[in-house]
């Protein structure tokens, strides 16, 4: 019986590191290596909604929060969503992150998770959290916010990229959320030829910052861009 769509995605992340260099005061955060229980989570999400053989669309991110992904292991997703909407608990951790309450408001107006996830899978071009130290803690980063940091993960970034394409996504049109993300995606398109066609959304967690009063509007894009 041929590998499904959730056999590939939990093989993609249980082989899933980053070996490469990192420029000083920058680190990368692997959830299936430093919680054992994110691994389990995960696998029960993607045996859940993702375990046939359809070919999905494809939505990308920038880089997993440390909050989101970084802990569940599943893109927008904290654990209060992966909980309440899904129906999966993690026991080890409570997160809430402000990108997956944006994402989880869009999905219950797509028609909701198992409608949504048949038709869409989201992750990133670096598919880890990465981290910045800063004076006295440990901040998110985005792989974009240091072009030494850019110009070291960017293969890794391209071939993750190609990975994900190889689980069984529709390459016609991607979803890319961010302005400074799609720019750099266009950059490694450019190159690796990946995608025919990229449109452009706002990245929830702008949205949430600094949108919150329009978020209907914005939810409504999403629905009007994932369904036309």
């Amino acid at each position: 019986m041929p590998a499904t769509f959730a056999d590939k995605v939990v093989d993609f992340n249980r082989h899933l590191q980053y070996m490469g260099e990192l420029p000083e005061g920058f680190q990368v955060m692997n959830p299936y290596l430093d919680n054992p229980e994110t691994m389990e989570v995960m696998k029960k999400f993607y045996y859940k909604y993702y375990n046939d053989l359809k070919t999905r669309k494809f939505i990308i991110g920038i880089n997993p929060s440390r909050h989101g992904a970084g802990v569940t292991g599943v893109p927008f997703t904290d654990t209060k969503r992966l909980e309440k909407v899904c129906g999966i608990e993690m026991k080890s951790a409570y997160t809430h992150e402000i990108s997956s309450v944006f994402m989880y408001e869009m999905i219950t107006e797509y028609g909701g998770a198992a409608a949504f996830y048949k038709d869409y899978y989201i992750n990133s071009p670096f598919p880890l959290a990465i981290i910045r130290q800063t004076k006295d803690k440990w901040l998110n980063a985005n792989y974009y916010d240091d072009s030494a940091l850019f110009e070291l993960v960017k293969n890794f970034m391209i071939q993750s990229l190609q990975k994900h394409i190889s689980l069984g996504l529709d390459t016609s049109k991607v979803f890319v959320l961010g302005k400074k993300n799609a720019e750099y995606i266009n950059l490694l398109n450019k190159e690796a030829k990946l995608f025919d066609c990229i449109k452009v959304l706002e990245h929830p967690r702008f949205i949430q910052q600094y949108k919150s009063k329009q978020k209907d509007l914005y939810i409504n894009k999403y629905i009007h861009a994932l369904k036309s």
